[in-house]
């Protein structure tokens, strides 16, 4: 896997080849974006500053692509696709669409995209793969607003087949088309909703788990058995306190504090608990702990 920038020198007058994605961010959801592309075929250009996280990421990336494949959620005799990375943004210039996976916080996303859209060939797609804040809040930053659309990936990308899809205010219709090509190559399967804090997934299941923080930390019940309950009486495929894991505990205080700040319900206010789990460093899977333990 490629450690050089090999995408920025071509002309900006040369043909593209139909799908050249560049993710922006190597974190938890930057990485599995990325192995849900590679592992479709689609070549990847991961960008993020931080060098040493780069690295790390390549070699989760390649143990992730390597499980996908034995849990049968990539395409059968498929070429992966070619993975470089950089810490430069000019490597946008050759993309046919970029996802923004960087942290949830709105002026670091806008400041990100900003940045992007100055440099990016006009007509690309420009993803926000945000949970919880409004694209057209976003938007604002752009040199053509048309361009930015959001995603909401679940994690991991490469298990969960439907990706949300929200449209802002300002998002053009071809920006629509073209990211719906890509989620097609993608076989993901695609629902359209209108913006808003949250959008859909977010603004039901963030509150959820933060109720169900708080049961723990009232001490009506332990997590397992909050998870238990939700999974043998409720339906809900693993507990929502695991699934808090698997988001990161300290992504899930972030989305909270966007649903509070932007709609004003209390119940959007991160627990105390959930509060003392990110200060104990107790962020989930990603960390080795969080309400559980899986070192």
């Amino acid at each position: 896997m490629a450690k050089e920038n090999q995408l920025t020198n071509a002309p900006r007058d040369e043909p593209r080849p139909q799908h050249a994605l560049t993710v922006l961010g190597a974190g938890v959801m930057g990485v599995g974006i990325t192995v849900l592309a590679l592992g479709h075929g689609v070549p990847v250009h991961l960008v993020d500053l931080d060098r040493e996280l780069l690295d790390r990421a390549t070699e989760r990336i390649a143990d992730e692509l390597r499980l996908a494949e034995l849990m049968g959620s990539l395409p059968a005799a498929t070429p992966p696709g070619a993975l470089v990375t950089g810490t430069s943004l000019k490597v946008v210039a050759g993309a046919t669409a970029v996802i923004e996976a960087v942290t949830e916080n709105a002026a670091t996303k806008a400041a990100v995209l900003s940045e992007v859209s100055a440099l990016v060939r006009p007509g690309t797609p420009l993803v926000t793969n945000t949970s919880s804040i409004p694209v057209d809040e976003l938007a604002g930053a752009l040199e053509r607003p048309e361009e930015l659309v959001g995603t909401h990936f679940m994690n991991p990308p490469y298990l969960i087949g439907t990706v949300e899809v929200v449209r802002g205010a300002r998002t053009g219709e071809p920006t629509m088309a073209a990211v719906a090509t890509l989620l097609e190559a993608l076989r993901r399967r695609a629902v359209v909703v209108r913006d808003a804090p949250g959008f859909v997934t977010s603004r039901i299941l963030h509150p959820m788990i933060n109720d169900a923080a708080r049961v723990v930390e009232e001490g009506t019940a332990t997590a397992e058995a909050v998870d238990t309950l939700m999974q043998g009486c409720l339906g809900h495929p693993t507990g929502p306190l695991r699934t808090a894991d698997l988001i990161g505990i300290d992504n899930l205080v972030d989305s909270l504090r966007v649903l509070h700040e932007r709609t004003g319900d209390d119940g959007c206010r991160p627990s105390e608990l959930l509060l003392q789990l990110v200060r104990e460093g107790r962020l989930g899977r990603k960390s080795g702990r969080g309400f559980y333990d899986y070192t």
